[in-house]
């Protein structure tokens, strides 16, 4: 790990784009410790065995049914970091691709695009495109320059992004949201050395935690193969957020990223709020289901996760602030709420209800209010 280095090489950040996304990656690495990955062969057939379990309990419990992607990756911290900045870059391409168009403005924020479709962090200011070429007017010179110091900052702030993720990151799995190949095999991956690390920490077995982990992501896979439209769902709220962000959504003015500030409303607009609804819903079930699926006491893996997910030193909070992590932490909380009193009331496959089409995704109105869900759904 080089901070040094790490900075540098943002610094060096070029290229006609907002990020440059080469640089963020390579200082995302350059500044976290890949970790060790030096599996055992017991480590090897636990990770296998763990993943072959839970699709087997999750289809016995839920009644659905669904496979598990054929790409299963143990990784290290920096294999993750290439495995996922390709999801940051397909996200931010609609916004990078109304920065840098004719006559459009460029965007410096201080924000970041969660890959899940949520938005963390603040916006800077906005600045105006640069037109001609340097060494003609002195405005041009100075636009020039201003686009040149947004994109450093920009993607050192990727950088430190997918640095801290890659470094809490346990596992995931990856239904390949706006991918250049969306028909390409999911992946669902497992970043060894923090499971390690956090199982230390927590004072916890890690078979048992590296099981109760694989739970939880295989149950992810079991909700988006239960329901193939949902990818496309999420894709269009993001697209259709997006859109309305930079200026195209035909509300005048409303989230346009034009010259000035970016207005406090800009992300209450529909399409983000029926995402958030939406993965509320996955990240609910994800956590209900997994409970009821896992074949081991779990109770204490639960508290403790839970207490670390709001716990850590003050920097590794402003850094979940900053990068909207509370906001998933509220989506696991209220989904999880949501569907313990939809199970108490009707049954663990009543809830599964949820994947069967769009219209059965709880409102953000029902997400607090799930007898009103299932009066509407009646599944």
């Amino acid at each position: 790990m080089d901070i040094l280095r790490s900075l540098r090489t943002v610094s060096e950040a070029s290229g006609p784009g907002v990020v440059d996304w080469e640089r963020a990656a390579a200082a995302a690495k350059e500044g976290t410790d890949p970790g060790s990955l030096a599996l055992t062969d017991a480590d090897r057939a636990g990770y296998a065995t763990d993943v072959r379990d839970a699709r087997a309990r999750l289809r016995e419990v839920a009644g659905l049914e669904f496979d598990v992607p054929d790409a299963i990756e143990v990784q290290n911290r920096h294999h993750w970091i290439d495995a996922s900045v390709g999801t940051f870059r397909n996200v931010m391409a609609p916004i990078e691709a109304a920065a840098t168009g004719d006559g459009e403005s460029i965007g410096a924020t201080d924000g970041i695009g969660d890959p899940a479709g949520g938005v963390g962090g603040s916006s800077g200011g906005i600045v105006e495109p640069t037109g001609g070429p340097v060494g003609l007017p002195s405005g041009d010179l100075t636009r020039e320059f201003v686009r040149d110091v947004s994109r450093v900052a920009n993607t050192g702030s990727m950088a430190f992004t997918l640095g801290f993720l890659a470094r809490n990151v346990l596992g995931q799995y990856d239904p390949l949201l706006l991918a250049d190949e969306p028909d390409a095999d999911h992946g669902l991956y497992f970043v060894h050395p923090n499971i390690v690390e956090v199982a230390r920490s927590l004072d916890v077995d890690f078979p048992r935690f590296r099981r109760w982990i694989a739970f939880h992501e295989v149950t992810h896979a079991a909700e988006f193969g239960a329901a193939p439209w949902l990818p496309e769902y999420l894709e269009s709220r993001v697209e259709q957020g997006i859109e309305g962000l930079t200026g195209g959504a035909g509300e005048a003015g409303r989230g346009g990223l034009t010259a000035g500030n970016l207005p406090v409303d800009a992300l209450d607009t529909e399409p983000f709020a029926e995402l958030q609804a939406a993965m509320t819903a996955v990240e609910g079930y994800a956590e209900v289901l997994m409970d009821r699926a896992f074949d081991g006491e779990y109770a204490d893996l639960r508290r403790k996760l839970d207490e670390r997910r709001g716990g850590g030193n003050p920097v590794q909070r402003l850094a979940r602030r900053l990068l909207g992590l509370g906001l998933k932490r509220r989506q696991y909380e209220q989904g999880a709420a949501f569907f313990r009193e939809v199970v108490d009331a009707r049954g663990i496959e009543a809830a599964g209800a949820v994947w069967e089409r769009p219209e059965n995704l709880p409102t953000r109105a029902e997400l607090d209010d799930p007898a009103a869900w299932l009066v509407r759904v009646d599944p």
